[in-house]
C-alpha cells in the first residue's frame, strides 16, 4: 500500500479505520458536545456551556449556515431539512480529544508526517459537495465513520486523454486516499444515514 501513498492513484482501503474507536463514538451529539459543551435552558431559552468558535475554516455548501455553532445547535425540524456541511479543526484541545478515537491510518508509511488539522464532513443522505479541486500543499486521506458517500472523480486537462473517470462508493470502516490536487472530486452520501467523514493531510 505504501507504494501508492504518493503516486496520485486514489485507493480505497477498507480496513483503514483498524482499531478506531470513532467508528462507535462519533455522532452528531458528540460534535455537538465537544464543540457547544451541555446544553442548559434557562426560562424556556436553550444556551450551551461552550462555545464553538474554534474551526479554522467552515464550509457551508449549500445551506444557510454561516457557523459551525448555527449547524451543532439547529433543531430537530431543520435537522431533517437537507444539509451537508464541512469544517477544520485547529484547536488544539478538541484535536486531542479526536485523536483518541483515531490515529494516522495504519497503512501510510511510517516516516510519513501527519498534519495536526483535522478535516470533518457531515451531513444527510441525499447531498455532498459540489465537483471541485482542492488547493492544498499535500495528498489526503478521509475516513468514513458513518453512513455511506458516492465519490466522482474526474482526472485534470492533461490527463484527459489517459485517465478515465472513476465512481466508488466509501463505506463505514473505509479511507480513500487521494491527492485532491490532481483530481477534480464530488461527493453524494448514499443510503439513509448520517454521514461523518474524518480526514487529514500527509507529506
Amino acid at each position: 500500500m505504501s507504494r501508492f501513498a504518493y503516486s496520485a492513484v486514489p485507493v480505497i482501503v477498507t480496513d483503514g479505520t483498524r482499531n478506531w474507536t470513532a467508528l462507535t463514538e462519533f455522532s452528531f451529539e458528540f460534535f455537538r458536545k465537544l464543540y457547544l459543551g451541555e446544553e442548559k435552558e434557562v426560562n424556556g431559552v436553550v444556551y450551551y456551556t461552550e462555545n464553538a468558535e474554534r474551526e479554522c475554516q467552515f464550509f457551508p455548501y449549500n445551506t444557510e449556515f454561516r457557523r459551525l455553532a448555527e449547524v451543532l445547535s439547529m433543531g430537530p425540524e431543520r435537522a431533517e431539512q437537507p444539509w451537508y456541511i464541512g469544517w477544520s479543526n485547529c484547536d488544539s484541545k478538541v484535536g486531542n480529544i479526536l485523536r483518541q478515537h483515531y490515529t494516522k491510518p495504519y497503512f501510510l508509511p511510517a516516516l510519513s508526517e501527519g498534519h495536526m488539522v483535522d478535516w470533518i464532513f457531515m451531513g444527510k443522505p441525499g447531498h455532498g459537495a459540489h465537483m471541485h479541486i482542492d488547493h492544498v500543499s499535500h495528498p489526503s486521506w478521509q475516513g468514513q465513520i458513518k453512513g455511506s458517500k458516492l465519490w466522482t472523480l474526474e482526472p485534470v486537462p492533461e490527463c484527459y486523454n489517459e485517465c478515465r473517470t472513476i465512481e466508488t462508493v466509501v463505506k463505514p470502516g473505509e479511507v480513500i486516499v487521494l491527492d485532491t490536487n490532481r483530481w477534480y472530486h464530488k461527493t453524494l452520501i448514499t443510503g439513509d444515514e448520517l454521514s461523518i467523514t474524518i480526514g487529514s493531510e500527509y507529506d
